[in-house]
This record gives structure tokens, sequence and C-alpha cells, in this order.
């Protein structure tokens, strides 16, 4: 059974159904931070309206008062910071401040790859996990792998993880379904797939599923022709080196991503 089928029965899984709905209600802290885009508006002036991303410095450069660290306030005390900097240079005698974040990039994660939705997406919750961000991206698309790979940073280094989904799923394996943090980027492959050519009935390209065999492979694209026999199998392959070699293997070997497995005709 493909990941697909899991989820189109269990609504995307139970675990995405739920997920968003039953992810913790805290949320990350409303503190602005370098890369996010803020718009700042004060009262009776539009000439001093300005949209701008505060810098990897934190600061950002405002009319009339010039540099001004925004990253690490929230936005009440950026609003007061900004008014009281207008105040004291003897521009405003009580200027009225209005700071909206229009994005806040660490809030944000990327997920690639072979879903249905992907791109940037909000990272709001401070424990929404993987299968939650699967969720916002509309699931795994057809033909879209059972694993997928998250990166990141954790503790200000790298971080690196190859996550089973049906492990999550069937085995109930909690720990993979990892929390995520902002940054993040989650890419789902495509499936591996082999080909099959020869007195196949169905020749072409198939999903490589788990366990399978040589016998399963052929029986997916519809057995032998007529004219063809499941014996003597030949696979092409694809070694560490690059190379290409020619194998003849038993029906109960297991195939390999990208494997080439032609159907030879029966010699009698």
């Amino acid at each position: 059974m493909t990941l697909q089928m899991i989820l189109r029965t269990l609504c995307l899984g139970a675990v995405l159904c739920s997920g968003l709905s039953q992810a913790q209600d805290q949320v990350f802290d409303d503190k602005l931070g370098a890369g996010d885009t803020v718009r700042i508006q004060v009262f009776q002036n539009p000439d001093l309206t300005l949209e701008t991303r505060i810098q990897e410095s934190g600061d950002i450069t405002f009319p009339l008062i010039g540099s001004v660290r925004l990253a690490g306030l929230t936005v009440p005390n950026a609003e007061k910071l900004i008014a009281t900097a207008l105040k004291n240079g003897g521009y405003m005698q009580q200027p009225q401040i209005n700071v909206s974040q229009v994005q806040s990039r660490r809030k944000q994660l990327a997920i690639m790859g072979a879903v249905l939705k992907p791109g940037l997406h909000p990272l709001e919750y401070i424990q929404t996990r993987l299968s939650d961000v699967l969720a916002l991206a509309g699931g795994v698309a057809q033909g879209g792998a059972d694993t997928v790979v998250v990166t990141g940073q954790r503790d200000g280094r790298p971080f690196r993880q190859e996550v089973d989904l049906l492990s999550i799923y069937l085995q109930g394996t909690a720990g993979n379904n990892l929390v995520m943090a902002p940054g993040d980027t989650v890419y789902v492959s495509r499936a591996p797939v082999y080909y099959i050519y020869g007195e196949a009935q169905r020749s072409g390209s198939f999903r490589v599923e788990r366990n399978m065999t040589f016998l399963q492979a052929l029986a997916s694209a519809g057995g032998p022709t007529a004219r063809g026999t499941e014996k003597g199998l030949r696979v092409h392959r694809h070694s560490l080196d690059g190379k290409v070699t020619e194998l003849t293997p038993s029906l109960t070997d297991m195939v390999q991503p990208d494997d080439v497995i032609f159907v030879r005709e029966s010699l009698f």
C-alpha cells in the first residue's frame, strides 16, 4: 500500500487531519527580527510612511532619525522607540506611530518537491510538527516518496534528518514526527521507480514498493505476454561507480531503484 493510499484511507492520516487543531496554542513570540518586513506610518504625516525590511544587523533606516534598531522589540516597543526618537529630535511634539508586521521571515518554512502546494508556509505555533506542515501543503502528491528530508538549524548548528512517513502513521513512531522550526525546509522527493520492457504486458516505469521482489515487479507490469516467460529475467543495474551491470536475478530477489528489467521471449 502506498503512502497516498494510506492518506486517502485515513483522511490524510489521523495525525494530518487533526494535527493543526491539536497543535499547542502557544505561538512564537511577536518580537521583530532580521528579515521581517515592517510598515511604519506616522499619523497625519503620510510622507513618512515607510515599508522596509529589517536588515541582518537588526536595524532599519527611518526618515529624519536615521538608523533604528528594531530587532528584538515587540511592535508596541518599536512604535514607542520611533516616537521617542522623533520627539527628542525636535521633529514632532506628540508623534503617533503605527508599526505593522507585513511579513515575518522567521515564522516561515519551505515545503518543496512532490507535495500538492509547494512553497513558503507560515509557522505560527511552537509545537507545529512535520505532519502539520505536510497538511498545510496539501499532503504528499501522487508519485511522491514515503520519506522526506528536513533541513534547518537546531541550537545554531546545521540540521538534516530523513524521516520515514509510514513509521509515523502505521507504526506510531512519534519521534519521527519532528517539531518544526522557523526557516526549516521540507523536501519530498519523487518515489523511486524501476523500468521494464520486452515481453511484458505493460512496458514502462513503475513505483518501487517496499521489499518488492522481481516477481511482484513483473506482476505490477501485468506479467509476461503469451510469448514471454518469467524465467531468466535480465536486469541492468547501476553500481556505485556508475557502471551498468547485467544481472540474472531470482524472482524472490529485491528490486532496487532504477533497475531496468528485460522480460525474455520464451524459447518454446
